[in-house]
């Protein structure tokens, strides 16, 4: 598999100083982000909303790829994810990743779809990356 690119350019101090994120895909193109807008909720991105929303596309995406193992076919996933950022020993980390997902899988019974969410929480990639709590709440509709 491929390695996927982002590349980051910063200027000037922390609080005072901005910067730009990149994709290499293009998705993402110079988009603004600091320290207002990672704590003090201007208009931009942040490292947190990026993460948030790598973990939100591959649990759905591996979710997908669980229930067809298991020969079921979601007609729709819907994902949100919310990262905390919190103060620890001094400094900063991520502490927990929150999963909120609404899964339809017509015919389906929902306990095999509530373990294939639990199994997709554990083991997607940003799942595996992550070195912080990770909960979910599942709505099977």
């Amino acid at each position: 598999m491929p390695d996927k690119n982002a590349s980051a350019h910063w200027e000037g101090g922390l609080k005072d100083g901005r910067g730009t994120v990149s994709l290499e895909s293009g998705a993402l193109d110079a988009q603004p982000y600091g320290f207002n807008t990672r704590f003090e909720g201007k208009v931009g991105t942040n490292p947190e909303e990026l993460i948030a929303g790598a973990h939100a596309s591959c649990f759905s995406m591996a979710l997908s790829m669980i229930l067809g193992e298991d020969g079921m076919t979601a007609s729709a996933i819907d994902t949100k994810a919310r990262v905390t950022l919190s103060e620890v020993d001094g400094g900063f980390a991520v502490t927990k990743s929150h999963l909120d997902t609404t899964v339809s899988v017509p015919g389906a019974d929902a306990d095999a779809v509530r373990a294939a969410c639990e199994t997709a929480k554990a083991n997607c990639p940003i799942s595996k990356l992550l070195d912080c709590e990770i909960t979910m709440d599942a709505t099977i509709a």
